[in-house]
């Protein structure tokens, strides 16, 4: 844990909750080992949506549609999200959990590789999810960049790694080492980008915030 576990059920336990469908898609994902955002991060999510009021989002991570349909029920009306998975078993149970929520014009789905359809897609994102394979974090960053105008917010979940992050690489384990060098590579690059404006805070399994400057 980042923070002591019973702060953080402490402040859980202030949460709202989220609507009867929401909890939901988290009972199913939790019953079929699904990893969905933590209660902390959803709280921080609805938040920042009620703050910015993005009308565009992308996300990058889909997994069973959880995030998503959390970010369209707390975002503006005519907000529209995009949203990118790969792994073919999760694609069609995101999909229904769409349809079954009636946001399917609202949402939309890009089935592939995000290193492959971020550099395919144009325009600009109000605000930007990343929730994907958090050893990729620091290859998707420079379309990520691109595709986020002035004053956009990049939100990247899962960056503390259960709090492994602060250990020497020799303390973690071997099949964790790639993930953690490229971690720590992301993170330095996001509080030292001269375009970025960034804190990382101890939220879940930690978050960072990052808006894009204007440099002129």
């Amino acid at each position: 844990m980042i923070v002591d576990e019973r702060m953080t059920a402490f402040i859980n336990s202030m949460d709202k909750g989220n609507t009867p469908f929401l909890n939901e898609i988290e009972d199913e994902a939790k019953k079929t080992n699904v990893p969905i955002i933590r209660t902390e991060m959803q709280s921080l999510l609805k938040f920042l949506l009620a703050m910015k009021r993005p009308a565009s989002i992308l996300e990058v991570g889909c997994a069973i549609g959880f995030s998503a349909l959390l970010m369209s029920t707390y975002a503006p009306e005519n907000c529209h999200i995009t949203t990118i998975e790969k792994y073919e078993k999760r694609i069609p149970i995101a999909r229904e959990n769409f349809r079954r929520a009636g946001k399917e014009k609202e949402i939309t789905l890009l089935e592939g590789d995000a290193t492959d359809i971020l550099k395919e897609l144009s325009g600009h994102y109000d605000l930007i999810f990343m929730d994907a394979a958090k050893g990729q974090y620091i290859h998707f960053m420079p379309e990520v960049l691109r595709l986020l105008p002035v004053g956009g917010l990049l939100i990247s979940d899962n960056v503390l790694q259960e709090g492994d992050i602060i250990e020497s690489r020799y303390a973690v384990t071997r099949r964790d080492r790639t993930i953690h060098s490229r971690m720590r590579d992301y993170l330095y690059e996001l509080t030292h980008h001269p375009q970025l404006e960034t804190v990382i805070l101890p939220v879940g399994d930690g978050v960072t915030l990052s808006v894009k400057k204007d440099i002129r």
